[in-house]
């Protein structure tokens, strides 16, 4: 059997056995350099590279940021000015919960993180306001998804370090297409929540809109501070992580004060989880791609593709397709890091631009959040409501149906991707 062979075969024969991802794309590579004599400590020199990237840094770093504002009080008060702006009208909480899931999104940017913040928060109130635990959990799942296409967003990061492509550039094109779903799923809720009693938001104790946006302003000042100096150009998308955690340790401690020793504590022992995690897979991945493309895999693929059809929708039609199909069992990164190597060169063939497949890619992925049998998300919302999958399933069709709308938007329309990139850079 070829070393090719050898890999693939490997890889499939794990997956079906049940083995995590990581251990199959690992244990697959060091088969097929074993199938041709190759000395396994190419593997070490590998994990090395895979990780020894300047770009990549900002991964720990913006989940560390992520962690720390959560923390610092600062979701809480997102949360509460999104309640603020359309909590009054019909449904209003479920609306709040996508605006603060856009928000946090452009703090966090984990989808997972995202859900887990603002659920804690929207879910419980959306309960007591009249919404059935799986609505409520349904709703906060599926917005949390957007948290992973509002920039800064974690797995652009790791599609920009695995295909070569600016980070900026990525941020600026997630901008759009997360606007456009988070507006798709407030629509959807206020079209079916029509028919509920609005709540007298302004006769509770808790202030009104202008004492919450005076209460958050620092809080609303973070992602201004993250993307304002990236896009304009003061800093790069991984110094700006790291100016995003002084940042965030700043505001915890001397403005807002709810930073504790052992928020800080639990901060560091999260993202050394998620970033350990993710470098993990990184390195496999990374040494299952590098065994691709010593076997031009990616340019027989082309080959093959280009020889069945020259229609750029229809390998569109199957691309979104196959997303989809493997965000309901994958983990986001292993996703991007097994595709971007295959299917970016298919696209590139076809003109398509790899921006515009990187954002495509990471709004595909953001359905999988709320997708079984994986769902991250919908594991999350699920303990916070005390409900089942299946209710949250239930609840979370049309919302997701909404997201996959926008996605083929985007797909025909690159434009609403690319004019931002093209606008600024």
């Amino acid at each position: 059997m070829s070393p090719a062979g050898v890999l693939f075969a490997t890889f499939g024969a794990l997956l079906l056995l049940g083995a995590p991802i990581t251990v199959a794309l690992g244990a697959a590579a060091m088969a097929a350099l074993y199938a041709v004599d190759q000395n396994l400590v190419t593997m070490v020199q590998i994990a090395f590279t895979s990780v020894n990237s300047f770009p990549i840094m900002a991964l720990p770093a913006f989940v560390l940021t992520g962690a720390l504002m959560e923390h610092a009080g600062i979701s809480r008060r997102l949360v509460a000015i999104a309640e603020r702006i359309v909590g009054p009208i019909p449904g209003g909480l479920a609306v709040s919960t996508a605006l603060a899931c856009v928000f946090f999104g452009a703090i966090s940017g984990s989808g997972p993180a995202t859900t887990a913040a603002v659920g804690m928060l929207m879910i419980p109130a959306m309960i007591r306001r009249g919404f059935t635990p799986g609505y409520a959990a349904a709703a906060a799942a599926t917005a949390g998804g957007v948290g992973i296409i509002i920039p800064p967003s974690i797995p652009m990061v790791v599609y920009g370090v695995s295909g070569q492509q600016s980070i900026t550039k990525l941020f600026l094109a997630g901008v759009v297409p997360g606007m456009l779903i988070a507006m798709g799923l407030a629509a959807t809720h206020l079209f079916l929540c029509r028919n509920m009693p609005a709540e007298d938001i302004d006769a509770r104790p808790d202030g009104t809109l202008w004492a919450a946006f005076r209460d958050g302003l620092w809080s609303l000042m973070a992602p201004v501070v993250i993307l304002g100096g990236i896009y304009g150009g003061y800093f790069t998308p991984t110094e700006a992580a790291v100016i995003a955690i002084f940042y965030s340790i700043f505001i915890g401690l001397f403005v807002h004060r709810e930073l504790t020793f052992n928020g800080i504590r639990r901060s560091l022992q999260t993202t050394s989880w998620m970033t350990g995690r993710v470098l993990i897979i990184m390195f496999t991945a990374y040494a299952f791609e590098r065994l691709l493309v010593q076997y031009r895999i990616p340019d027989m693929l082309v080959e093959h593709v280009l020889g069945v059809t020259t229609d750029v929708t229809v390998v569109w039609m199957f691309v979104v397709a196959v997303l989809l199909f493997l965000g309901m069992f994958m983990e986001t990164l292993a996703i991007i890091l097994l595709v971007t190597p295959v299917m970016l060169p298919i696209m590139t063939a076809f003109g398509v631009d790899p921006i515009h497949f990187g954002v495509v890619l990471v709004c595909c992925c953001g359905v999988g959040f709320s997708t079984p049998p994986l769902g991250e998300n919908m594991f999350i919302a699920s303990g916070i409501a005390d409900t089942t999958l299946e209710d949250i399933s239930f609840h979370a069709f049309p919302f997701v149906c909404v997201t996959i709308g926008v996605i083929l938007l985007c797909v025909f329309v690159p434009d609403i991707v690319l004019f931002l990139p093209r606008m600024v850079m």
